[in-house]
């Protein structure tokens, strides 16, 4: 799978309208037996980079390599479970390895209303974990 990012001049010039705008991202890495909670760790990254809170997210989409991920980071980050996953998240939907970095933030983007904001995150085998937070536009 692939995502195509582009200035927002390079969208105008040729005459792309964008579903939406990365405002911030981050990385983070805990030890790799605890890489389910990896999350926990990159979201706060991005959003202090961006200056919001973990209210100010409208909704989450968190990759569950296993059902306990979603829950755990949940419970870490004190999140609305009824904003985690409402599509049904990676049991529900799959887990394409290679490509479940892009169909989390397509996911969202999709069930985002304009202006709100989301946040992804997906943690690899190794311990670390990758956010992103990104408003519809």
């Amino acid at each position: 799978s692939a995502l195509l990012l582009m200035t927002k001049e390079e969208a105008e010039e040729l005459g792309v309208k964008p579903l939406a705008r990365v405002v911030s991202y981050g990385d983070a890495a805990t030890d790799p037996i605890d890489f389910t909670i990896a999350p926990s760790k990159a979201l706060p990254v991005a959003l202090k980079k961006a200056g919001l809170q973990i209210s100010d997210i409208s909704l989450f989409e968190f990759n569950e390599a296993f059902s306990v991920v979603s829950r755990a980071n949940e419970q870490i980050l004190g999140m609305d479970p009824n904003k985690t996953n409402i599509a049904g998240g990676a049991v529900a939907l799959g887990h394409p390895i290679g490509s479940s970095g892009s169909r989390i933030l397509v996911t969202l983007t999709h069930l985002l209303k304009p202006g709100q904001l989301g946040a992804a995150a997906i943690c690899n085998g190794g311990g670390g974990a990758s956010s992103i937070i990104i408003e519809r536009l």
